[in-house]
């Protein structure tokens, strides 16, 4: 398995160690739903140094992304981040990942860690252009420090105004006496906070000049399994579960990520344009359980009658609100808000209410 460059850090710490991604990665520290009500009521840190980091330089980087890219990176200015992904000719989601404005003919590309092997195959499959690329993956670091103290946390280390970086965008900055460091607000916990990316042979030291300048927030570290709970609790889509490549950004809900305008003619477009004029026969949907039970992935959904609708794809035992929640396909009659549906669990149809994400409010 790879490891990250903190991967000594985490077993010194007792963390439960997984493969995930091909990665040996924290799962948890102390437990799930510690780490989680800590990252919604304090700050946890997140070692995500696993994701993949693909530079796009040159005259020609701009019309490679527009290329492979959903959304319409043409609006987007240096210094700010866009929420897109690549889709296949029938119109399928190869990845969802951010897409950064770095300079002026430069921009990265932070992708799955599951997926950096294919993505970067595709994005050099779709370079006829002669865009310079680079698969900066392994040379970069990066923490994901969230929640409601994370700003005042991180503003004692950096003299960069933290207050004055908007939700997705960012800035160079010094942060804790390591240089060149990449300051993002972007943040997949809906809990607040900035992700920092940085060269990794400082992880140890950032790591360490974290949880100092930390204890007095009540810091901790926070694993995958925490990262996972708190994502579905803000309806955050996670790729191979709520969307693959069997699956379109208009069935996923990302139609505000695939802009149909003129002169964005990416790869998938004309799939898509057909999908959104003659409607989608499945969509994804978020409900709370009204009866006690865990929906997981692969539960059936079912009507009143007994009648398969759909499936769940992603789904957890709330810890902050105690309830079931998940997100599954449907068919489209099935998603209007206050919907009734079942889900079958152990060979009972407990009942669920389709509703509008994020559940934690």
């Amino acid at each position: 398995m790879k490891k990250t460059p903190l991967n000594d850090v985490h077993i010194k710490l007792g963390a439960k160690m997984h493969e995930f991604a091909g990665f040996n990665m924290p799962i948890q520290y102390t437990s799930i739903i510690e780490e989680h009500t800590t990252v919604c009521n304090a700050v946890g840190v997140f070692d995500v140094s696993h994701m993949g980091e693909f530079w796009i330089k040159g005259p020609k980087a701009l019309e490679l992304i527009q290329k492979i890219t959903s959304n319409d990176a043409s609006k987007l200015k240096v210094g700010k981040i866009q929420y897109t992904c690549f889709v296949n000719e029938t119109g399928g989601i190869i990845d969802d990942f951010l897409l950064y404005h770095m300079e002026e003919e430069k921009y990265m590309l932070v992708v799955n860690a599951g997926n950096i092997q294919k993505d970067w195959e595709w994005v050099n499959k779709q370079n006829t252009m002669g865009a310079i690329l680079e698969d900066a993956s392994e040379h970069t670091a990066l923490l994901a420090v969230q929640g409601p103290k994370a700003t005042e946390l991180l503003q004692k280390l950096t003299d960069t105004d933290l207050s004055a970086i908007p939700y997705y965008a960012f800035e160079y900055g010094t942060l804790a006496g390591v240089e060149h460091v990449i300051i993002s607000n972007t943040g997949y916990t809906g809990a607040g906070g900035f992700e920092l990316y940085f060269y990794p042979e400082h992880a140890e030291k950032m790591w360490n000049a974290l949880f100092e300048a930390g204890e007095e927030f009540g810091i901790m570290p926070a694993g995958l399994g925490a990262r996972d709970t708190l994502r579905l609790e803000m309806g955050f889509n996670l790729y191979g579960n709520d969307m693959t490549e069997e699956t379109s950004p208009l069935e996923a809900n990302l139609g505000w990520i695939t802009k149909l305008t003129d002169g964005n003619d990416f790869i998938g477009r004309d799939v898509l344009e057909k999908q959104k004029a003659e409607g989608v026969t499945r969509k994804l949907a978020a409900f709370t359980l009204s009866d006690k039970g865990i929906p997981r992935q692969g539960y059936k959904v079912v009507n009143a009658d007994g009648e398969e609708i759909g499936e769940v794809t992603s789904g957890t035992m709330s810890p902050m609100m105690k309830v079931g929640i998940g997100m599954g396909y449907l068919k489209p009659e099935y998603t209007k808000l206050g919907t009734e549906i079942f889900i079958q669990v152990r060979k009972r149809n407990l009942r669920a209410e389709v509703v509008k994400p994020p559940f934690r409010k």
